[in-house]
């Protein structure tokens, strides 16, 4: 019989092939984008230059949402508490919601996922099994200051989208608030805070990918 370490190295193998094959799971909830009118009517008051603008933006929130679920299932395998595995399982669900709406949002503006999202993937992973091996004090903590990064560069891309680009606008909006929400949890789960210095270094390394998958 296989170990219950196992069984979940399984489930994280199949939901990677799944993602990367594009048969990624459905998203739970309905995009924020599909309240507004469609793509059609809206994204043909972008110029060229305000729709490749847009792609890219769309292109790293949707490298991010990568990172997030291998960040998660790494953190999640490792992870000694139960609790913190559920705890970890929810907010990657709602992840993944946030990766098809990227996904979707690509397609609309006929724009491509950025092709480094394996190598992407796998560092996130590595990352997040170290994260729960350090202990799940330290592995909540990380998700705390990850998700203090993420919120603040959908700040920016808030702040940067083309005023007529309402679909992306509510779709970066959606993922802040939840975004926000698991990094305060993940605090209130018992996460240590990170020190300064750590936290300017995952600043550093969100910059470089963040630039590089706005054009790769």
């Amino acid at each position: 019989m296989a170990s219950p370490f196992i069984d979940r190295a399984i489930l994280q193998a199949d939901q990677l092939l799944r993602s990367f094959s594009g048969n990624g799971p459905p998203p739970r909830r309905p995009s924020p984008a599909e309240a507004l009118p469609s793509a059609e009517s809206t994204d043909g008051e972008l110029t060229v230059e305000e729709r490749r603008h847009a792609a890219g933006l769309m292109r790293v929130n949707h490298t991010g949402e990568v990172c997030a679920q291998a960040l998660y299932q790494g953190q999640a395998l490792t992870a000694r508490d139960p609790a913190v595995r559920r705890s970890m399982a929810s907010a990657a669900r709602e992840e993944e919601d946030h990766l098809a709406w990227c996904a979707a949002r690509l397609k609309e503006l006929q724009a491509d996922p950025s092709r480094l999202n394996p190598v992407f993937y796998g560092l996130s992973f590595g990352m997040g099994v170290l994260a729960g091996v350090a202990g799940d004090r330290v592995s909540l903590g990380f998700i705390h200051a990850t998700e203090d990064q993420v919120v603040a560069h959908l700040d920016r891309h808030r702040e940067s989208l083309p005023a007529a680009d309402v679909r992306s606008r509510a779709i970066v909006e959606r993922m802040r608030e939840d975004e926000s929400r698991h990094g305060q949890e993940a605090l209130e789960a018992g996460g240590s805070a990170f020190p300064e210095p750590v936290r300017r270094l995952m600043t550093a390394v969100s910059r470089l990918m963040t630039a590089t998958a706005y054009r790769i």
